[in-house]
């Protein structure tokens, strides 16, 4: 008895130690597993039918209304139900199907023997559990349907749109950039792709931009960084792709990348595309993955660079604005136009409301080329306010009075004091450029409230770093002192969320320009700000500019993805080489205390090899947004020659 339960025991440990249905012998196992037949086959197939989607339920009610009517069919027809003369078996067919489809036909048998009706309301009841599921896989469908459109999961079918990929701040700023752009365009259409919810996305746009101009918006969820995601926004027949870099990330550079991979890797062909990069030493790997029809732009030096030529004069800022913005003037190109045989002197009066700045030649752009360069063939560079107003014939009634040509020269150079308040990741370009406009002997004294910054190796700059609170009165009155050249306020923005930090600045604004209103010099004093809302608050400071770094670079990626030949030329007004925008004193080009027209003023800045696209008058500076500048004024328009009065213009340094 013990040997039995001993075995009894080993046998049901190792049932329950096998799989189940793997028990017993071969033939048991065989006689105990599952068979394939015909109602599991039909059972897969229909579960199969369920993960295709509507359609293919759809084909499984239209399957099961053909069984049950051919069914039916066989048999009224086999046994004779309908009693009467026989119509043959395709009428019957059709007779059935009526039956399964409409329920009112049964009333239409009532002179039919009583086992035909029964067999016909028997049919009539299948076919209404046909029909309500057909209704309530329609009803299903498009409810599915509805909810992937509200996910923003669909493919766009649009061709010539602009894709921008991605979600930060300065999307607001594009977008509102490219619906004045498309103004001319018809039926223009954006579609934007972002790892965000498409309602959030709809409802933030509608709440930061105001008007659209006729643009339509499309956004889409999902990631720019997949395959499959970014197929949603039909980029292969885009006219333009904008790529953001993504803010939160800690490495926003390497996702700007594998986008580019994923945008680039059918092949060379394809829209032009813009990028952002934020680290300049991930420029180079951009550009093998990004190929020929890739723009990057650079943000961190971009914006380095924009502050510096601000803050060595005042109005800057709202020149390069202006410029950079579609309201109000912008850069076009001219290939169709009458002045050949001419020269560059001569084509910057040709145009009563367009400036002449440039000269493109075998692809090349050259700002502010001698007065005496023949064009032969050659691009013009314009500024003017949209293309559209272009044309090749000059139309300029206006001539310049060369006997009210100014005749004072500039100064010589001395070392220069500035002041830094702040830092960020910009700064040390900042600090970088500001070392080569310098005069040697010059000085620069750091103030920053966090870690002390690495400065390095400079040329013409002797740079003082001192650690210490930059919204404490005490503590600036040290280093805001009389005999400053120029002063530059960074944000935070390494270490302070954007607003926060846009209010640290204010601070220190309000409190240099306080200390400096009590100095006879007039010191300008150029502020760095994360959200442009926050321009207006500045203004309250007296700061002469303010650089909204954000929406400087909206406005250049918008520009780039409208027309790539701009990066060159955008290149050469933002570096250190060539020719680049200054505001210099109005007496060096025309006589002081004269009404003068602008063709006067061109006149004289072309005598000095100079290119004048606009004035900034001293006693507007305080009255509007532009700080009293003005570009591209019409070649009639006269303006009063004041003192502070200043005249734009593209100057080698």
């Amino acid at each position: 008895m013990a040997r039995t339960g001993q075995q009894l025991r080993q046998r049901t440990a190792k049932a329950m130690a096998q799989p189940h249905g793997t028990t017993g012998s071969a033939p048991a196992r065989a006689a105990n597993a599952p068979r394939s037949g015909w109602g599991d086959r039909l059972r897969y197939g229909f579960d199969n039918s369920m993960s295709r989607g509507t359609p293919a339920l759809i084909m499984w009610l239209c399957v099961a209304t053909v069984a049950l009517i051919v069914v039916f069919t066989v048999l009224v027809s086999v046994f004779s139900l309908r009693g009467g003369s026989e119509g043959g078996f395709f009428r019957e067919l059709i007779q059935s199907l009526f039956h399964a489809l409409d329920p009112g036909t049964v009333a239409g048998d009532g002179e039919s023997p009583w086992r035909f009706l029964l067999t016909m309301l028997l049919l009539t009841i299948g076919g209404l559990f046909i029909v309500s599921a057909l209704i309530g896989v329609i009803a299903a469908g498009i409810d599915t349907k509805l909810a992937e459109l509200r996910r923003g999961r669909s493919i766009v079918l649009e061709r010539d749109h602009t894709v921008i990929l991605g979600w930060s701040d300065s999307i607001f700023t594009i977008v509102r950039e490219l619906t004045i752009a498309n103004e001319s365009r018809r039926k223009p259409v954006i579609v934007i792709l972002a790892d965000r919810d498409k309602v959030e996305m709809e409802d933030d746009l509608r709440a930061k931009v105001d008007d659209f101009r006729g643009t339509r918006v499309i956004c889409r969820s999902g990631s720019p960084m997949d395959l499959d995601d970014l197929a949603l926004s039909s980029h292969p027949t885009a006219r333009s792709v904008i790529l953001l870099a993504p803010e939160g990330s800690d490495d926003p550079d390497s996702e700007v990348i594998k986008s580019l991979l994923a945008l680039t890797h059918a092949g060379p062909d394809g829209p032009r595309i813009v990028a952002e990069i934020r680290n300049p030493t991930n420029l180079e790997a951009a550009r093998l993955v990004g190929a020929e029809r890739t723009v990057l732009l650079d943000i961190r030096e971009t914006v380095a660079k924009l502050v510096v030529q601000t803050s060595r004069q005042s109005g800057a800022a709202a020149v390069y604005t202006e410029l950079f913005d579609y309201d109000g003037d912008e850069i076009y190109f001219l290939e169709d136009h009458r002045l050949d045989g001419t020269t560059y002197a001569d084509a910057q009066l040709a145009f009563e409301s367009a400036s002449v700045i440039g000269l493109i030649a075998d692809g090349v752009p050259t700002l502010n080329p001698l007065p005496g360069t023949v064009i032969a063939g050659h691009t013009l560079i314009v500024v003017a306010e949209d293309d559209s107003t272009l044309r090749g014939e000059p139309d300029a009634v206006a001539r310049p009075d060369v006997d009210l040509l100014g005749t004072a020269v500039a100064g010589e150079e001395h070392p220069a004091r500035a002041l830094l308040i702040g830092w960020n990741e910009r700064a040390p370009i900042v600090v970088r450029e500001l070392d080569h406009y310098a005069p040697p002997g010059s000085t620069l004294t750091v103030l920053t409230s966090y870690a002390v910054p690495s400065v390095p190796g400079l040329t013409n700059l002797a740079v003082t770093v001192a650690p210490g609170p930059t919204t404490d009165r005490a503590t600036l009155e040290q280093y805001v002192v009389d005999g400053l050249d120029q002063v530059i306020v960074l944000c935070y923005s390494d270490d302070l969320a954007p607003q926060a930090a846009d209010a640290r600045t204010l601070v220190t604004l309000l409190h240099v320009r306080d200390i400096l209103s009590r100095f006879d010099a007039a010191t300008p004093v150029v502020s760095e700000m994360l959200d442009d809302r926050n321009r207006v608050l500045a203004q309250v400071a007296h700061v002469d500019d303010v650089v909204v770094s954000g929406e400087i670079v909206s406005l250049l990626v918008t520009q780039l993805s409208e027309d790539p030949r701009l990066e060159l030329v955008f290149g050469q007004l933002l570096g250190n080489e060539g020719s680049e925008i200054y505001l210099r004193p109005a007496e060096w080009y025309v006589q002081p205390g004269a009404e003068v027209s602008f063709a006067t003023i061109v006149a004289g800045a072309a005598r000095r090899n100079e290119t004048a696209i606009g004035y900034k008058s001293a006693a507007l500076a305080d009255a509007d947004a532009s700080f009293g500048v003005r570009v591209n004024p019409a070649k009639s328009e006269t303006f009063r020659v004041l003192p502070g009065d200043r005249v734009v213009v593209l100057a080698d340094d």
